[in-house]
């Protein structure tokens, strides 16, 4: 939350992004459509990005995210 101020973590995930284990943190800003993502280094904390998703971008991901729920485990 220091990097993203006055926001509130509305969500987060521990998932693998291009080989590194990650937690994604999603932070709302009041005020601020959208949401600001901050993707942390599960191993060393380190931050490796910090980037704003419009909510067309949220919404597109979120339906990314959900069909890659429903796939069988052993295609992930």
């Amino acid at each position: 939350l220091s990097r993203v101020k006055n926001g509130t973590v509305k969500s987060e995930e521990l998932e693998r992004e291009k080989g590194h284990l990650i937690y994604s943190y999603d932070v709302q800003v009041s005020g601020k459509s959208g949401i600001d993502e901050v993707n942390i280094d599960a191993m060393t904390g380190k931050i490796l990005a910090v980037s704003h998703e419009g909510p067309k971008q949220e919404r597109k991901e979120a339906k990314a995210d959900k069909k890659a729920a429903a796939k069988p485990m052993s295609h992930r």
